[in-house]
């Protein structure tokens, strides 16, 4: 019994230390889509429509900010950010882009959730050691594969961003805390500290 002590405290220790799951990578972004009523980004928060993303972004144009939104079934649309939004200096992941939606991994529970993650590939970030302005943006497919234009690596975006075709110490996509109250209601996705 005293053998084993030392090692479910060192467990205990590894289980309680942060929390994994979750990315370190900037993220802040709070929209209500009650009030934009946002087609294309409101398939991606409906929980009836398991495996739709949608890739956010920012982009400006005559002066004015808008988000735009991509979803992997081919929708695209864009939102003129009001004063209150703007105020509110948005942080898209390391290089302007999230993906959410709700995934459909019968596996794990918990990957039936509302998820967030990082448009760029982990893999090629942390091998270039470049996160002040990356660019290695993921492409995402109707089935929910993303796909490094840079490496190659595939990440499966309903089952928790696993890497696919990744080699011995690759990641998955990384992840944010995400929630939402449905379609045309509240989404916040954010780094967890």
């Amino acid at each position: 019994m005293r053998k084993f002590l030392p090692l479910l405290a060192a467990a205990l220790l590894v289980a309680c230390s942060g929390d994994s799951e979750y990315s370190s990578w900037p993220c802040r972004f709070a929209y209500d889509n009650s009030i934009h009523q946002d087609a294309t980004l409101a398939t991606a928060m409906d929980e009836f429509s398991r495996g739709v993303f949608c890739r956010i972004s920012e982009a400006s144009q005559a002066g004015a900010k808008y988000l735009v939104f991509q979803s992997n079934q081919g929708m695209e649309s864009r939102q003129r950010e009001s004063a209150e939004e703007q105020r509110a200096d948005f942080v898209l992941g390391l290089n302007n882009g999230i993906i959410v939606g709700y995934q459909t991994s019968a596996g794990d529970t918990r990957a039936k959730g509302f998820v967030a993650y990082d448009e760029q590939c982990p893999n090629c970030v942390r091998r270039e050691n470049n996160t002040l302005s990356p660019h290695y943006a993921v492409s995402i497919s109707q089935n929910g594969i993303a796909t490094c234009s840079k490496c190659g690596k595939k990440y499966d975006l309903n089952n928790g961003g696993i890497v696919q075709n990744g080699e011995k110490g690759d990641t998955g996509l990384e992840k944010f805390a995400a929630q939402t109250t449905g379609a045309y209601g509240y989404i916040s996705v954010f780094r967890k500290q």
